[in-house]
């Protein structure tokens, strides 16, 4: 097999580190090699590497790895990667559906993620497919570039209107509030959501915007706020021509499928959420609701979905992820009534700028001997430009299993 193409960064570092593909910005790669690491990015023109591909990049003696979320990471890899004598892995991703964290922690490899970075904007991508399906505005666009607008009528890509209408969320963790928030304060949309635990800071923002609203536009009701309820701000909403919004925790995912005309998905991947949503809980749903994925592919019973498309065309659905991906199910590239996207929810320069910086750091932290971050949803102290990261691995998913320290800073 010829030798795969990398570009070299301090040749003569003491640490060698292989990052699996190019990633966004500098800084990461200035950290490093600031911290005496040859750096080794391959550059083939390969979008996903096999196995086969990465040992090689790996060699006789590699010190950490970044890599990515298309990589098949498990004996083979993390074997490969202790006999070169290496000792950090991280994904650039949030997810490590892609490793098997068991054989890492058989060889005594830290497996670094990158959390706390993807939040908003992988929650702005959700609120963007919504917005998207529900005024159809891809369809617009091809009829567009088509030729065929040769005047306005009536009933031309007639769409739904998300004012007033529900929301639904399954998995009100991070990101799911934060869509929800947007949906909510962007378009006044009522909230119903699901999760296995209460999303007590979701509830009081939904509650208490509207307590914000009234402070800022008359600064004298400070006073009066102290003692009016929720019911108060409704009718001061009404007298003002605005409906409120209301929120409610549903008992059931099915209570959210059957009550929301907007429902996206946020729930982590596992054997009890592989194909959450099937061939039944579909048939649950609005023949006009709205559904959007942006967790994970397997989710969905893509098969399932296809065929509830065919058979409800006012049934819309936004994907950001995909059963078999990069593969997509028969039928559903066809689907007028379906927007798909390539997986880039987190692909914001900012964001995808952080995620490189984390994963860098994991393996830099390793390497050097630093402690765990002991919060790696708080990254700010590492993605901040004007001073040094702390000297701390921002987030190792097998910490306790391998015993890593945790940093007090």
């Amino acid at each position: 097999m010829a030798p795969l193409q990398v570009e070299v960064y301090n040749p003569n570092g003491k640490y060698r580190v292989i990052s699996t593909k190019p990633m966004p910005g500098t800084r990461w790669i200035n950290l490093l090699i600031e911290q005496d690491c040859r750096l080794e990015i391959c550059t083939q023109k390969k979008t996903i590497l096999s196995v086969e591909d990465i040992i090689s990049l790996i060699g006789d003696k590699c010190d950490g790895v970044i890599g990515q979320l298309t990589e098949d990471w498990g004996e083979t890899l993390f074997s490969a990667l202790s006999r070169a004598g290496g000792k950090a892995f991280s994904n650039m991703a949030v997810g490590y559906n892609n490793v098997d964290v068991n054989a890492a922690n058989k060889y005594g490899v830290a497996v670094g993620n990158t959390p706390g970075v993807l939040t908003e904007t992988t929650a702005e991508l959700a609120a963007s497919l919504s917005l998207a399906a529900a005024r159809r505005i891809v369809e617009a666009d091809e009829f567009m570039r088509a030729g065929l607008y040769d005047g306005w009528l009536p009933h031309l890509f007639v769409g739904n209107l998300l004012k007033g209408q529900t929301v639904g969320v399954i998995g009100a963790g991070r990101i799911g509030s934060a869509y929800a928030r947007m949906m909510v304060e962007g378009f006044k949309m009522n909230l119903i959501y699901y999760d296995l635990y209460q999303s007590t800071r979701l509830e009081k923002f939904v509650t208490g915007m509207y307590q914000d609203l009234l402070v800022k536009s008359f600064p004298n009701f400070n006073q009066i706020l102290i003692y009016y309820k929720i019911a108060a701000y409704g009718q001061f909403l009404k007298a003002n021509g605005e409906q409120p919004v209301t929120w409610k925790r549903a008992s059931s995912m099915d209570e959210v499928l059957r009550e929301a005309d907007v429902i996206s998905l946020h729930p982590v991947l596992d054997k009890t959420t592989y194909h959450l949503v099937n061939k039944e809980r579909l048939a649950m749903m609005k023949k006009e609701a709205i559904l959007v994925n942006c967790s994970r592919g397997p989710v969905v019973d893509e098969v399932a979905l296809v065929e509830h498309l065919k058979a409800n065309p006012m049934f819309r659905v936004g994907l950001d992820v995909f059963e078999d991906e990069p593969y997509m199910k028969p039928g559903l590239g066809e689907m007028k009534n379906a927007i798909v996207v390539p997986h880039i929810a987190s692909a914001s320069k900012w964001t995808r700028e952080g995620m490189a910086t984390l994963a860098a750091l994991n393996v830099l932290g390793k390497i050097k001997g630093y402690p765990v971050w002991a919060d790696p949803n708080n990254v700010e102290p590492f993605l901040n430009e004007s001073s040094r990261p702390p000297a701390a691995s921002p987030s190792i998913v097998n910490s306790k299993a391998l015993g890593l320290p945790v940093s007090k800073l």
